[in-house]
């Protein structure tokens, strides 16, 4: 049921799963959903946004270059997808680390963040599950209308044991880094948008993963382990490809979970790593490497949240990042520290229409530095409020205030954006 606690249910589980309806990390379906051998649902997002400033993070009159390397681009998000209100340069040099963008500048605009259909076969009696989902995102360019459609995941997941919780995919499917990835979607998101850290964490991957969780009863606990071998690693596909590998070799990511699940209290912790060549460019050598901790409180309505990331990019070829089929920018040498932590929550009260209301609050902070550039640090407050109706509307409003801590001119970058996400 997708009331306002559904979001906050999804991310007090590990799960490595798209399908709301999967009852935990692993899957194991009951006799009803097991009688479903075939299931479209799917939801659509529509937002209403005014950015300050220009809508984008570059002033008018700064001439660094690149651009992007003195100004967190991705600050003024927008939607659950993270993208922004602009990424117009007026022509100045960027590198080529941006967002995608729904070009609307500081218009004050409606928008379709995306309309998504999912398909999802279960055969009886055969432990495989096949899932696609696909999405399509109305955008505004300056020569006119740009609509993109993606497949944003594909795979088929093999459950080999009954009696324990083992489930094993591949194809195109989410992250299995931190804990973020577990709301990329606008209807198990509890707000809007994801945090200065996401663009790290909560890309999608194509390959292979696999999924444990070894069960504790006596002491009300669990343990859970999440491993992929990927093309692309856990970055957005604004920053590097997931469809192809370009240096012929897998980055490796994983998560250790531990859970503790009382009748009123559930505590969660995770340690995440990730290791191998980066996919922006053909170098093996050049690496990839970040470390990352989580915790998760659930208690009486109230739910804390947070995510601390430690990434270190090494220095790829001389021309290295790759635009299409063309060799484009430099693929310099990175470092970055950051996270997020969140409260929510939930009132205690609920009618047949208005089925949960969640109040909210989010700080990030992010200091990222290229090699020999200065260090940038920048940070976001977020406040906002979700309403659901009949368990099939989320109504979300949400404010955004940026600011540019150091390394970087102070710029009007901040957000106020909404959402009426249906589900169906």
């Amino acid at each position: 049921m997708l009331v306002l606690l559904s979001p906050l249910a999804a991310l007090a589980e590990d799960v490595v799963e798209v399908p709301a309806e999967d009852p935990g990390d692993g899957y194991s379906p009951d006799e009803a959903q097991a009688e479903e051998t075939l299931r479209f649902t799917g939801y659509f997002d529509v937002g209403f946004v005014k950015a300050t400033g220009n809508g984008s993070s570059f002033l008018p009159n700064d001439h660094r270059v690149p651009l992007d390397y003195g100004s967190d681009a991705f600050a003024p998000a927008v939607n659950s997808r993270g993208e922004v209100a602009s990424t117009n340069t007026d022509g100045r040099f960027t590198n080529g680390f941006l967002p995608r963008s729904v070009g609307i500048g500081s218009t004050p605009s409606f928008l379709i963040n995306t309309a998504s259909a999912d398909v999802r076969f279960q055969p009886r009696h055969v432990p495989l599950f096949l899932f696609a989902r696909l999405q399509l995102m109305p955008r505004f360019n300056a020569t006119g209308d740009q609509t993109r459609v993606e497949l944003q995941q594909a795979f088929g997941r093999l459950s080999p044991l009954k009696n324990h919780e083992l489930a094993i995919f591949l194809g195109r499917f989410d992250s299995v880094f931190g804990i973020e990835y577990l709301e990329n979607e606008a209807n198990l998101r509890t707000g809007i948008t994801p945090s200065l850290i996401a663009r790290y964490t909560t890309g999608q991957g194509l390959g292979a993963k696999a999924f444990y969780r070894l069960q504790l009863p006596s002491i009300w606990s669990a343990v859970s382990f999440n491993v992929a071998a990927t093309n692309n690693g856990t970055r957005i596909e604004a920053l590097v490809p997931i469809d192809a590998s370009l240096t012929g070799n897998f980055v490796g990511s994983a998560r250790v979970g531990y859970e503790l699940n009382l009748q009123y209290v559930q505590v969660k912790l995770g340690v995440s790593g990730l290791y191998g060549p980066r996919n922006d460019q053909r170098v093996v050598t050049a690496r990839q490497r970040a470390v990352a901790g989580d915790f998760r409180l659930n208690a009486f309505g109230l739910s804390l949240a947070g995510e601390l990331l430690y990434l270190i990019d090494e220095r790829g070829t001389q021309q290295g990042k790759f635009t299409g089929q063309t060799v484009g920018e430099l693929a310099s040498g990175f470092e970055v520290l950051g996270g997020w932590g969140r409260v929510a929550y939930t009132l205690p009260w609920k009618s047949e229409a208005f089925t949960g209301t969640t109040l909210y609050g989010r700080y990030d902070r992010r200091h990222g530095r290229f090699e020999g550039f200065p260090d940038l640090q920048t940070d976001r407050f977020t406040v906002g409020a979700r309403v659901d109706l009949f368990d099939m509307l989320a109504l979300k409003v949400e404010l955004l205030i940026n600011r540019e801590l150091a390394g970087a001119p102070n710029v009007q970058n901040d957000v106020f954006t909404s959402s009426a996400v249906f589900t169906w």
